[in-house]
């Protein structure tokens, strides 16, 4: 009873009988021979009501389960047929296994995990499986958590994007929940009626009940949410925030050094040999202070950043507000002010047309200070972003 019991564990067949344990020389592998209990057998293998039997099938079959140390594992059990009123003649029901598949419950829900870990040739490689195999396991493991429940219940606060497979050719439209973290819908397209296809199977109730909605601020995105969730905040995801805002960085830090150059700041003779020196060396030398987070800043980047906030005002906001979210936040201002998806965000274009020279007092002019983000626009790690 203890081998059997041993047995049982390592194979994954817990309602059944481990009859023998043997090794194919054939296939260099464990089989281990079982047979049902008698409360799981004569069932059908789609809704699990009992059923009357039909035959005995095509005999005895293989499931591969996982493997026991080096050598693949497989095990072997009568696959009789029952007469189901509500599917007909189908593969009675076994307990290891779904209804249909080749492999164990264990083992696809290995292979399912290792899906969303690495990629699918180090899956194949590790389970010894086809490209097309990994692609069925992850189906089925999936159509059984779908039959769970429905994913889009619930939602309020989502996020929509697209990513890029075979080698950027073909794109996906996924949308995620920003309160769970979790994929909730996914289709293939990045247009208008991708989008609109996941808002109609959503419904329009559920659409009203969406509050935040973060995206790249695309055209294609931005329209759609405004026709089906007229009511909810447009946020700006922080991968694009900090892009727009490096963006913007790389264009006004060479406009700031070409104006200390021709202040007439540099010494040397030719273009090749000259030397940057004063205000515009200490530009060259600034990208780094102007990148770093505040609290990673040395005590020199602090002192080069103050010295950069009352040089040049339009440089030190340059990270802070990049020209491309002003221009979107300038396309959405016909908008109510409820669907703005920052509200200190000033004019088009202000990150760049700052002017470089500051008030009496050394400080920026007053005409361009900006006002605080708000906070209901931007989700924070705290509240599950």
């Amino acid at each position: 009873m203890r081998n059997a019991r041993v047995w049982r564990a390592l194979l994954g067949v817990d309602e059944a009988v481990v009859e023998k344990v043997e090794f194919d020389e054939d296939s260099r592998a464990v089989v281990g021979h079982v047979r049902l209990v008698r409360a799981t057998r004569g069932r059908c293998g789609i809704c699990r009501c009992r059923c009357s039997g039909y035959d005995a099938g095509e005999g005895r079959r293989r499931w591969r389960t996982l493997d026991l140390g080096s050598r693949p594992a497989y095990i072997e059990a009568d696959a009789p047929r029952v007469s189901c009123p509500k599917h007909g003649v189908v593969v009675a029901h076994v307990s290891w296994a779904r209804h249909g598949a080749g492999h164990t419950i264990a083992f696809d829900e290995t292979v399912a995990w290792l899906a969303t870990q690495c990629s699918k040739t180090a899956v194949t490689a590790l389970m010894r499986i086809a490209w097309r195999t990994v692609g069925a396991i992850v189906a089925r493991v999936w159509a059984d958590i779908d039959a769970l429940g429905d994913r889009l219940d619930g939602l309020t606060r989502i996020g929509i994007d697209e990513i890029s497979y075979k080698r950027g050719r073909n794109y996906l439209t996924v949308v995620v929940d920003h309160d769970t973290g979790r994929l909730v819908w996914a289709a293939p397209g990045r247009d208008r009626a991708t989008l609109r296809s996941f808002f109609d199977q959503l419904g329009p109730d559920r659409s009203a009940a969406i509050t935040h909605v973060s995206a790249d601020q695309a055209d294609w995105t931005t329209e759609v949410v405004a026709e089906r969730c007229p009511h909810a905040v447009e946020c700006a995801d922080p991968f694009h925030i900090v892009k727009w805002a490096t963006d913007a960085l790389d264009e006004v830090r060479p406009q700031a050094w070409n104006d200390a150059r021709r202040a007439g700041q540099t010494k040397g003779k030719g273009y090749r040999n000259r030397v940057a020196t004063g205000d515009a060396r200490r530009f060259t030398y600034a990208r780094y202070a102007l990148w770093n987070n505040p609290e990673n800043l040395t005590d020199r980047q602090r002192e080069k950043l103050a010295w950069i906030a009352k040089t040049d005002p339009r440089l030190h906001r340059a990270p802070t507000f990049s020209k491309k979210a002003c221009a979107t936040y300038s396309r959405s201002r016909a908008k109510p002010a409820s669907r703005r998806w920052t509200d200190g965000c000033p004019g088009p274009g202000a990150a760049a047309s700052q002017p470089s020279s500051t008030s009496p007092n050394g400080s920026a002019p007053s005409a361009h200070t900006s006002t605080p983000r708000s906070n209901t626009a931007y989700p924070t790690r705290s509240s599950n972003r």
